[in-house]
């Protein structure tokens, strides 16, 4: 079984910059739909990767993108490479992303994130406009099903409901 909370929580212990992202963030604001792994921006610089990787190398992470499963080693010549990291690891599935379709680079993601508390911590997730507009960009069937529900909670959340909503 997956420990998603466990992930987030040695990110933040270990100070990543990072936003969570995805099916994470919109559990977050409380849409019901299930993920099961955690999405993050995170800054693809060399000191912030180190910081990721201290944060899970216990738990044994290795490159789910390829069929060797090679364990997840950060090298000063590899890291300059690195666009996105597909990992899987004892906690859970961690894609470590530089950027989101739809809205650009770890910078553009930040300013679309607002700070929440989960598991007694102060964590960076994308708001719900960010989320709607990254999914929007993907159109996948399981993001179009949670756009409908982050609408519904954004319209709750500013007092508009179905008919009555305004226009915006």
């Amino acid at each position: 079984m997956a420990d998603l909370e466990l992930l987030i929580q040695r990110l933040l212990d270990h100070q990543v910059e990072f936003v969570l992202v995805g099916g994470m963030a919109a559990v977050a604001h409380g849409v019901t739909l299930v993920t099961r792994d955690v999405d993050v921006c995170c800054r693809f610089e060399f000191e912030n990767l180190q910081r990721l990787h201290r944060a899970i190398v216990d738990l044994n992470p290795v490159h789910r993108a390829t069929t060797q499963r090679l364990p997840w080693k950060l090298t000063p010549d590899f890291w300059a490479s690195l666009k996105n990291l597909y990992l899987s690891t004892d906690a859970g599935t961690l894609d470590c992303l530089s950027r989101i379709e739809g809205l650009g680079d770890f910078g553009e993601v930040m300013r679309w994130a607002i700070p929440v508390r989960l598991w007694g911590r102060t964590c960076h997730i994308l708001s719900i406009d960010g989320l709607i507009k990254s999914k929007q960009a993907l159109s996948r069937t399981q993001d179009k099903l949670a756009i409908l529900q982050l609408q519904a909670i954004k319209e709750r959340a500013e007092g508009r409901t179905g008919d009555n909503a305004k226009p915006a």
